[in-house]
């Protein structure tokens, strides 16, 4: 009995804990289950969650990318001043995508090729790219865009909100991807074991470095829909995102130690921060004391993190 109990708690635990969070504070704020704010929850959620896809490729392999938000900064001020100069919204998206993976496949590189320790590479890319972002601007926002681009953020398809449109086929491709592809299968054996991976073959360096190159993508994807959902680019954009995309990463069961996890815990894990964020604010809970929740639910998701792995 305790065993199947241990058992359901490791498998829908996080599940289980989202459950608990929605009941308290649907009984602390009336308004918290109107369909317009759970709307607003999963529309503000799914830009944290779009990079949450991202890393949970790259934690897999036991790596970390702490250089998302200000990727995330950088492409969004690109992808605002290509759409200022005229360019047609298929390729502005293109290429402020393109700008993010280059800058995740130049984070792989030097990790792997370099073997340089991914926390040291992606912390001076985040300065690197946050500098770069507020030279390119001059520190100023970028504003007011034509309405095929806006409609990337605040949109709708068939009723649902375009943003949550595209969180949702972000998670079913990765999950695709990690489940039925030789990517995946690689990127767990990597993380699982590197050593015994390199053995078997694998060539880790490219796999490695391409968890990276997917990273970035969906930090510059992120920066679409933000930038277009708030109708500005700026060199500010992003700042502690990496804490919540991390977070909801590691809440939702996949390994810091690598070869564990998926994309399905994360969503479950980018929905439970969206939610207590929602939650605080509902409830007017000053912004430090948000601060510090946050903190504590890192810390709390690394405890339980060892814990499985223990």
């Amino acid at each position: 009995m305790k065993h199947w109990i241990g058992t359901a708690l490791r498998q829908y635990g996080i599940f289980l804990g989202l459950i608990g969070v929605v009941i308290v504070l649907s009984a602390c704020e009336p308004r918290f289950l109107a369909v317009e704010n759970l709307t607003n929850i999963l529309r503000q959620t799914s830009v944290i969650g779009i990079m949450a896809v991202g890393m949970t490729f790259v934690i897999l392999t036991a790596g970390i990318d702490l250089s998302v938000g200000s990727i995330l900064a950088l492409t969004g001020v690109v992808c605002a001043s290509l759409e200022h100069r005229g360019w047609p919204v298929v390729a502005v998206v293109a290429a402020t995508l393109a700008l993010g993976a280059l800058i995740g496949t130049l984070n792989g590189i030097v990790t792997t090729v370099g073997r340089v320790t991914p926390f040291v590479v992606t912390l001076g890319t985040m300065s690197i790219a946050r500098g770069l972002s507020h030279i390119y601007t001059g520190g100023q926002p970028i504003s007011r865009f034509g309405a095929a681009f806006r409609y990337l953020g605040t949109g709708e398809f068939l009723g649902v909100p375009v943003p949550i449109l595209i969180f949702a086929l972000t998670v079913l491709l990765a999950a695709a991807v990690l489940r039925h592809t030789v990517l995946g299968r690689y990127l767990y054996a990597i993380g699982g074991n590197e050593e015994a991976a390199l053995l078997s073959g694998i060539s880790v360096t490219v796999y490695k470095t391409l968890a990276y190159t997917i990273c970035g993508l969906t930090a510059a994807l992120g920066a679409v829909v933000l930038t277009s959902r708030l109708d500005a680019g700026e060199s500010i954009a992003g700042i502690g995102y990496e804490l919540d995309v991390i977070a909801a990463v590691v809440i939702g069961g996949t390994s810091l130690l690598g070869g564990r996890g998926g994309v399905w815990g994360t969503l479950i894990g980018a929905l439970l921060i969206g939610t207590i964020n929602n939650g605080m604010n509902l409830l007017m809970i000053s912004s430090y004391y948000q601060l510090v929740v946050k903190g504590v639910i890192i810390v709390v998701a690394v405890l339980l993190d060892r814990l499985r792995g223990d």
